[in-house]
């Protein structure tokens, strides 16, 4: 009964879509956005082991150009997934971006992840920072990104919600991946996401 009465408050009365929307020809473009240390890249690495598992071919992109070790723990992914990585000299993650979709386009990728830096601190710059970035893609994939999805440590609790709310504001979030649920007892937040910010969780990561 219990489950039965949070379904229907998380539903509240809507048709909720939690499929991820896919490119219908091209590359499909998944944005990761987040603060640092919810567990964005490593969400990056099992989302394209669970890609690659279905026969698809992926690419990971190193957009976060300013946590130190980022591009590093991304190529060891890479690795493991046995993956594409596409990372650059540049500090521009833009730049970065722009070459690793031209590369997408011209050898036929299927899925291509692409990581962010996850700065909040200066909502300002992130904010022109992500313009930017969706710009870029636009310019290669004009209906990408498919998915830009924010990704929520939720052993955070309340904070969780306080991230939803301050990128919402920053830009288009399609979907929540929320991470670390196997630590905490914190489940509810799922609810209360859904009900500050009306935004359907599309990945669980435990």
């Amino acid at each position: 009964i219990i489950v039965d009465e949070m379904f229907i408050m998380y539903v509240d009365g809507e048709v909720i879509v939690n499929k991820i929307k896919y490119a219908e020809e091209g590359p499909t473009v998944l944005l990761f956005v987040g603060v640092n240390g919810v567990g964005k890249t490593t969400t990056i690495g099992k989302i394209a082991s669970m890609y690659k598992n279905k026969g698809k071919k992926v690419m990971l992109v190193a957009g976060d150009t300013f946590r130190a070790g980022a591009i590093e723990q991304l190529i060891e992914w890479g690795k493991r997934t046995d993956c594409k990585v596409i990372s650059g000299s540049s500090k521009d993650p833009s730049s970065v971006i722009y070459d690793a979709l031209e590369i997408a386009n011209k050898e036929n990728y299927d899925i291509v992840l692409v990581d962010t830096a996850g700065r909040l601190q200066n909502k300002a710059n992130l904010m022109e920072e992500l313009s930017k970035i969706n710009r870029v893609i636009k310019k290669v994939i004009p209906d990408a990104p498919h998915e830009t999805l924010l990704v929520i440590d939720a052993t955070t609790g309340q904070n969780g919600i306080s991230q939803a709310k301050s990128f919402k504001e920053i830009t288009e979030i399609t979907g929540i991946v929320l991470t670390k649920l196997d630590v905490t007892a914190k489940g509810g937040i799922v609810l209360a996401i859904k009900e500050e910010v009306n935004i359907p969780v599309k990945f669980v990561e435990s």
